[in-house]
Formats: structure tokens, C-alpha cells, sequence
């Protein structure tokens, strides 16, 4: 394999990720028979069948998901190396990759560019996802640190406790339950809850809050893209939320959205920054993790965590 070439590794991941060659083609800048001559090059120094050729697509082999995983932490390393030079050449330059969950993305760009105000000379790259995208953007090295409600168990990562993540049902402010106090999990269940999609971390915690009323989360509720979706349709009418208190901070100010007093809420959790722990941290990790130990709490919106008061 020492005569494998950059190149091909490049064509190997873009095939993998894109599964066709002329997409990957379209991306390298190369023409599709370039790209394929490339993998049937990484083929033959491999001694191995890298891809299946199916009607879907291009699909990885065994033998080719570990030449995959060789040339992500090839190319990371590569990454790292740059920022690397760059802090040589110039302390306090670099570009950090900053991955964070959909709920994240009210406040994650300000935390951003709060960092960049203090540090000029590094570049942030966010990506925005929903959980199960960020832990593959982690695990593959598309990210440095990511931001997220808990630590991933399919990849060994460092954290390190950034904040309290409280989550809360909400309602329109004048859905029935809005005036009731110490509402009872079993009542506040009868109603359609709108979700987001699986691989959300608020849907798993929605889950689990549900995990002792039998059958509940066979019929957990519609499902909605985004946050920004499901409030809309709360305020609407068409439902209540179990949602990021961090998320609701200006709906619940304007009297938009009321939190309803359920028993056992809000359903406290906390964020969390994380990276590989194999993954040697460059100069621009390590002055982003200090920044968000020093100012990270700082940028999380906050929401009275209490529902208002019962009118007279």
C-alpha cells in the first residue's frame, strides 16, 4: 500500500461518500474516467475489491471501509498539519471545524463569532446537523469539536460539561392545559406531540421521559424537520412540544408559546463540547476549548423555566 497515492485516496472518499463516479467526478474537478481509473489504481495497490458495483451505486467493501477509515485519518492528520505550520509560522492562526446540533444552531453562531472577535487570526467552520449526522462529521473527521446534549457511545471522545440543556413541553397560550398547574405525565400524554425525526437527541429524550407509560412511543407523534417547524405548528395549534428551553427563549417572551407546568419538568440535561480522544488537539482546538470554558455558558439563551401565571 506504500505506493498509494493521495489522489486516490481523495477518489476512494468521494466515491464513498457520493456513490457515483460522476458525482464524484463533478467534485474533484476530474473527468468520471479519471476518477475510475483512479479506483481501480487504489484497487490494485490494495490487492482488494474496494467498492461493489450495484445499480444504486458504488457501496463499500469490508476491504474498502478500512482503506475509507486509513484515508479520513490521513486527511485529517493533513488538516491538523496545516493548522499546524500556520501556528508556527503565526501563533494564533489556524482554522477550527466546529460541529453542533440542530437545537445548538441559536446560539452556536454567536458563540462562533464571539470567538473569532477574540481570536482574528483563526477561522471557524460550522456545520449544523442533527445528532446522528454530527457523530458521523466527528467520527469521520469532518469536525475538530462538536457541541451536543450528550456524549456519543459510538465513538470514544473527550467532553467536557459546557452548560445545563433544560427541555420543556410547550403549548399554545391557549391550549387547555396552558392554565392547569402540576400536570400529571399520563394526562399531558393524551396529547399529539409533534417531534422531530429520528437520530434527534430531543426526540431520544422525549423517549425516554414517555419510557414508563406502556405504548406511548409506538405513536410518539408527526414528525417535523426542525425546531423552527415544530414551533410554528405549535403556535398553530396543531400540537405541543417537548423542545430546548434554549430554543423558545423569544417565543415565550412575546407570549407566543406558554411552557405548560408538567410534573417531573423541565427535564434537565446539559451540553457538552467533545472531540476524539485520538485525535491530537491542534493550537486552534486547544484555544477554542479554553475560550468555552471560560465563556461558553455564556451564549445559551435562557427561558423562565416556569409557566406563567394563572389568571385571576
Amino acid at each position: 500500500m506504500r505506493q498509494i497515492t493521495f489522489r486516490q485516496l481523495h477518489a476512494v472518499l468521494a466515491v464513498n461518500r457520493l456513490g457515483k463516479i460522476n458525482l464524484a467526478a463533478r467534485e474533484l474537478g476530474l473527468t468520471p474516467s479519471a476518477v475510475t481509473l483512479q479506483i481501480q489504481q487504489a484497487e490494485a495497490e490494495a490487492n482488494a475489491v474496494l467498492f461493489d458495483r450495484t445499480r444504486d451505486g458504488f457501496r463499500a467493501t469490508a476491504a474498502g471501509l478500512a482503506v475509507i477509515a486509513a484515508a479520513q485519518a490521513i486527511d485529517a492528520r493533513l488538516n491538523q498539519l496545516a493548522d499546524e505550520l500556520i501556528a508556527v509560522r503565526d501563533s494564533g492562526r489556524g482554522i477550527l471545524r466546529f460541529g453542533a446540533v440542530s437545537t445548538a444552531k441559536y446560539f452556536a453562531p454567536q458563540m462562533a463569532a464571539a470567538f473569532m472577535a477574540e481570536f482574528p487570526g483563526i477561522e471557524v467552520r460550522l456545520r449544523i446537523g442533527n445528532r446522528a449526522a454530527v457523530i458521523a462529521d466527528l467520527a469521520e473527521r469532518h469536525v475538530d469539536v462538536a457541541l451536543m446534549g450528550r456524549p456519543p457511545w459510538q465513538v470514544a471522545v473527550q467532553s467536557f460539561l459546557l452548560g445545563e440543556h433544560p427541555l420543556v413541553i410547550v403549548a399554545a397560550p391557549d391550549h387547555p392545559l396552558a392554565g392547569e398547574r402540576a400536570i400529571a405525565k399520563r394526562r399531558v400524554a393524551e396529547e399529539t406531540f409533534l417531534v422531530r425525526e429520528h437520530g434527534s437527541g430531543t426526540r431520544s429524550s422525549l423517549e425516554l421521559f414517555f419510557a414508563d407509560i406502556p405504548g406511548r412511543n409506538d405513536r410518539l407523534g408527526p414528525e417535523f424537520g426542525s425546531n423552527e417547524s415544530i414551533k410554528q405548528a405549535v403556535m398553530a395549534g396543531l400540537g405541543v412540544a417537548f423542545i430546548s428551553a434554549h430554543t423558545i427563549a423569544t417565543e415565550v417572551e412575546l407570549g407566543r408559546l406558554v411552557i405548560l407546568d408538567v410534573i417531573d419538568t423541565p427535564v434537565r440535561r446539559q451540553w457538552f463540547a467533545v472531540n476524539l480522544v485520538d485525535r491530537t488537539p491542534s493550537p486552534a482546538m486547544t484555544v477554542f476549548r479554553d475560550f468555552l470554558a471560560r465563556r461558553g455558558s455564556e451564549f445559551l439563551p435562557v427561558a423562565a423555566l416556569t409557566a406563567p401565571p394563572v389568571p385571576v
